[in-house]
């Protein structure tokens, strides 16, 4: 975690958007938050074992990158599109392969049994 994201840990407003067992480990889950799909990745082992993203993938426009592959590109955890399988950082949102394409970060955690997105 960097300097400014501890800052929106400390001043964001959370909002509950699953509870702990709505996740599958290794996948994808997708989330609404004030109308916008939230594609949320639980990996159980990791340092941070929590990520959210843009569910749309910006190539193709669908709302399909919760159900992407989870997987490691050169150290780096990664969900690929399932249509054209670009690799998206799921730390950084930044495509691996093109990068003009970018997903948007959530900055999501737990708290107790309860999910949490951080909102503006």
């Amino acid at each position: 975690m960097n300097l400014s994201n501890a800052a929106v840990k400390t001043q964001a407003t959370w909002q509950v958007v699953c509870r702990v067992q709505d996740l599958v480990a290794e996948s994808g889950v997708v989330v609404w938050l004030d109308g916008t799909q939230v594609a949320l990745f639980y990996l159980p082992g990791q340092a941070q074992p929590l990520y959210a993203v843009d569910n749309r993938d910006p190539r193709s426009g669908a709302n399909i990158i919760g159900r992407g592959l989870v997987g490691s590109v050169q150290g780096e955890l990664v969900v690929a599109a399932p249509l054209y399988k670009q690799h998206f950082s799921l730390q950084s949102g930044e495509c691996l392969e093109d990068a003009g394409q970018q997903l948007r970060v959530w900055s999501v955690r737990f708290n107790g049994e309860a999910v949490e997105l951080a909102v503006a």
